[in-house]
């Protein structure tokens, strides 16, 4: 069982703001947030070590680097059986296109987005992911229209 990690009050105030920037100097943070410097970066330091803070990551906006077609997937499996959804997991985590895969309730077992250049590239890794050998029963696609609302980590902020 994943044991939690006690937070008082200075450490959401830092974990909302490197949530909207990482990189935002520790003096601004530290006027931010009413501590001092160092204790900022003690803080952060406790916070990775911790394991609360696993990353560090640049968010990239796909449009801006090449086309892609984004499209949901709604998986559903041909048996709930262990071994096979663990080795259909492992498929989707080595899957290029796969850009998440939530294991979900309800009548469909999987939830998958894909990003790919063309309906061709699609149509390959749906025969390539989606068989009945990796235990597939069958899939539904939709495709991204426009994005809405994309996934901002400022807005993931859990207090």
């Amino acid at each position: 069982m994943m044991e939690f990690a006690t937070l008082d009050a200075f450490d959401h105030k830092l974990l909302a703001r490197v949530r909207r920037d990482n990189l935002e100097p520790a003096r601004v943070t530290a006027e931010a947030v009413g501590l001092s410097e160092s204790a900022v970066l003690r803080r952060l330091r406790r916070l990775r070590a911790e394991g609360v803070i696993v990353a560090d990551v640049s968010v990239i906006d796909p449009a801006r680097v090449e086309p892609r077609i984004v499209l949901h997937v709604l998986v559903e499996m041909n048996t709930q059986e262990r071994r096979v959804m663990n080795a259909f997991q492992d498929f989707m985590r080595a899957s290029p296109e796969v850009q998440g895969c939530w294991d979900v309730t309800g009548p469909t077992d999987y939830l998958v987005t894909v990003a790919v250049r063309s309906m061709a590239e699609y149509e390959a890794f749906g025969i390539r992911e989606m068989t009945p050998e990796k235990g597939v029963r069958a899939y539904q696609s939709m495709i991204v229209i426009r994005e809405v609302v994309g996934f901002d980590p400022a807005r993931a902020v859990i207090s």
